[in-house]
């Protein structure tokens, strides 16, 4: 699947669809998803680079920007929400629905701007800096939330593993889940699910919860940000079995090498994302989440 490439989704599912953004000049990272409904939805918005993109897709599935009702990023991390306040100029009559532990970074998103920056390093190259958006056009939901798209409805969930303010977003109709980061990444071009762990916030107790979480909602399909939909199957119980084998493979580093820099070297050296996203952006991902886990150790040592 190349860059703006428009799928369906699916597996069953019907008027749903899919988009490769292209992030971080990488093909199958990140997809947005489009639900053509009575109210036209968008599920995640990329990093503010790609709103044209978005644009062009919803063209391709019949959806005139003004015709776009709901733009929902699954939590405000930039790769889920970077482009709200982009598509929200572009698309006058859509509600950005977004939890409310997240709310007030995208109406104000110059502190998550400058974490951004702080956390990805030199990666930020890849982003736009985020647009405001209007706090009259901005829904908050929670737990056990519906946002009504007309002819269905979608049930958003509390999932504050990744981060407290992420929820996963349930379909019932297409029996599906958008899972944002809860379940993990699933890369493509391995067949294989790895997780996510990037500070400030990462919480290993909660995120082993969310997943146990998803596979109470047994949902069919699992729509991954990163990246696309595949049968649910097996795949939370592998996302259980690598999320623990991480965690416990950064503490046994730590507790052998005794310094964080050297835990951080071993474990972006031992990646194999690197095969699938090149050396610059397998390696800043592994980084990431190793400093993820050791900031979790540090904060359930105090």
């Amino acid at each position: 699947m190349a860059t703006g490439d428009v799928r369906e989704v699916g597996h069953g599912t019907t008027d749903l669809y899919y988009v490769d953004t292209g992030m971080f000049d990488i093909e199958e990272y990140t997809s947005v998803y489009l639900v053509d409904a009575e109210r036209p939805a968008v599920i995640d918005t990329g990093i503010g680079t790609d709103t044209d993109l978005l644009l062009d897709a919803l063209a391709s599935v019949g959806v005139a920007p003004e015709d776009l009702e709901v733009v929902l990023p699954t939590h405000v991390h930039l790769d889920h929400a970077g482009g709200a306040g982009h598509l929200a100029e572009a698309c006058p009559n859509a509600d950005v629905v977004v939890h409310e532990n997240g709310a007030r970074h995208l109406v104000d998103p110059s502190r998550l701007w400058e974490g951004t920056r702080h956390a990805v390093g030199d990666q930020i190259r890849h982003y736009a800096e985020p647009a405001p958006v209007p706090a009259d056009r901005v829904v908050q939901v929670r737990d056990g939330s519906a946002v009504d798209l007309g002819d269905r409805e979608l049930r958003v969930h509390d999932a504050p593993g990744h981060a407290p303010h992420q929820a996963v977003v349930e379909d019932p109709s297409n029996d599906c889940v958008f899972t944002a980061d809860a379940a993990g990444i699933y890369v493509p071009a391995h067949d294989e699910v790895y997780p996510t762990t990037p500070p400030p916030n990462f919480d290993f107790e909660q995120a082993l919860a969310d997943t146990r979480m998803l596979s109470r909602l047994d949902p069919d399909v699992l729509c991954y940000s990163h990246f696309g939909p595949v049968r649910t199957a097996d795949r939370l119980a592998e996302h259980l079995d690598v999320l623990i084998e991480w965690v416990e493979g950064v503490a046994a580093a730590r507790e052998e090498l005794g310094d964080d820099e050297a835990v951080v070297d071993r474990m972006v050296a031992a990646t194999d994302l690197t095969d699938a996203w090149g050396a610059d952006r397998g390696g800043a991902v592994a980084e990431m989440d190793t400093r993820g886990v050791l900031r979790y150790l540090d904060t359930r040592e105090t």
